[in-house]
């Protein structure tokens, strides 16, 4: 059952303790507001203002686990705050296991701060679930993506457009590269997992995926220097920085150009064309 009266004092509680630069969000001279707007914690959760009000109002429906789930991602808690949410909205908690998709909120803090810099935040499958609009701009937007296509590995084998992104003469290291990643991810996680899943699920539809994991390589380190083949500006030499989180299995990817370089022109073009995307 649905504790209404908790998850309302709860939700206002979480919201008047957050500051807007917590969130990545200018604080402005003359804000008044105790901790943040309804209306700005509405758009962090991907809601309407309506909705997250009478929530807070003690009204409404009961949210769904998804609306639970984005307003723990949302309101930057914990997994402890996480799971105390789910339970009062009436729901169980999910399962605790590695390379979920709840952002620990320390590492959420660092990726609001990069709003114009190139940046993502995946999964150990490669999953994005965070870019900043620069990091869209030059992937491409991760949000429309479910299921297995959410995986860059499952991709990079069953979709050809997923190379286009990078010259042809890295395909091959990228493919290696990624059965490798996913042979260690299916040892760590076990025969139930996501990533055996993926596994099987590529061995019977890539004979390219099949030969290479027959090979049984394992330990192949992603290059610091990164080379994309944009559409737009052509090819870009970025370096990638990664902070990991061990206990969520999450990576923060941070790509820049070495200042004056041809890259670094170009990328700062791309930061006049990039508009924001929804999983900012």
């Amino acid at each position: 059952m649905i504790d209404r009266v908790g998850l309302a004092d709860f939700l206002r509680r979480r919201r008047e303790d957050l500051q807007p630069e917590d969130v990545g969000l200018p604080r402005g001279p003359r804000r008044r507001t105790t901790g943040l707007r309804r209306e700005e914690v509405a758009a962090l959760c991907h809601m309407s203002t309506d909705y997250y009000s009478r929530l807070e109002r003690e009204r409404g429906p009961q949210p769904s686990e998804q609306m639970i789930a984005s307003m723990a991602q949302g309101l930057h808690l914990s997994r402890d705050e996480r799971d105390h949410l789910f339970l009062l909205a009436g729901h169980r908690v999910p399962d605790r296991i590695s390379g979920g998709d709840h952002v620990s909120p320390g590492m959420m803090r660092i990726f609001d701060r990069l709003t114009d810099t190139p940046a993502e935040i995946v999964t150990e499958l490669g999953e994005t679930l965070r870019q900043t609009a620069l990091g869209a701009a030059i992937a491409g937007d991760a949000s429309p993506r479910t299921g297995p296509s959410r995986s860059i590995g499952y991709r990079w084998f069953s979709d050809p457009a997923a190379r286009e992104l990078h010259p042809p003469e890295d395909h091959e290291f990228y493919s290696r590269l990624y059965v490798s990643g996913l042979r260690g991810a299916m040892v760590r996680r076990g025969p139930d997992s996501r990533a055996a899943h993926l596994a099987t699920l590529l061995n019977e539809n890539s004979r390219e995926f099949a030969a290479l994991w027959d090979k049984h390589e394992v330990g192949i380190a992603p290059r610091e220097l990164k080379r994309y083949q944009h559409p737009t500006v052509g090819l870009l030499e970025l370096n990638c920085q990664v902070l990991l989180d061990p206990e969520q299995a999450h990576a923060l990817l941070v790509y820049t150009a070495v200042p004056g370089s041809e890259s670094y022109e170009k990328l700062q073009l791309l930061s006049v064309l990039a508009v924001p995307v929804a999983a900012e």
